[in-house]
């Protein structure tokens, strides 16, 4: 059974990653604040850590680099990481702290399986709620598209 960290302030966050977790079939342990996140990978190893973007002490981006500047280090095995954004402009803190995918609140029981799913079988999951829609521009030599790369 795959074992899941949660690491979020919010009491009704955890509850709700839990739901999605034990309709899975995964087990979870849960922290509330983010340094306490690399105490808890290292004493038992997880199969997947959830973090919230938004903790007040640390949040999800402070504590997915520390765990990447560990693993680097050779202190620490890799773990895949669900990032939780507030919003999509967090897109590109998510890849640059290296999460394997992300899920843009507010949550879905869908996506968040979906996405659990796909990371916990070594794959990435990349949330693509609230993607700008692709807009056409007319120029001078024809039209071109203008696309979101996120």
């Amino acid at each position: 059974m795959p074992e899941v960290l949660i690491c979020s302030d919010a009491e009704w966050l955890h509850e709700e990653v839990r739901s999605v977790l034990s309709a899975a079939g995964a087990n979870s342990r849960s922290v509330y604040q983010g340094p306490a996140v690399l105490p808890a990978v290292q004493k038992e190893l997880p199969d997947l850590v959830v973090l919230d973007f938004q903790v007040g002490n640390m949040g999800g981006m402070a504590t997915c680099l520390e765990l990447r500047l560990e693993e680097t280090a050779g202190r620490l095995a890799r773990v895949p990481v669900l990032m939780l954004l507030d919003r999509r402009a967090d897109v590109f803190l998510a890849r640059r702290a290296d999460a394997q995918g992300w899920v843009v609140k507010p949550l879905d029981p869908l996506r968040l399986r979906k996405a659990v799913g796909e990371l916990l079988a070594g794959r990435t999951f990349h949330d693509a709620s609230f993607r700008p829609v692709p807009v056409l521009v007319e120029g001078r030599g024809g039209t071109a598209e203008s696309a979101d790369t996120n």
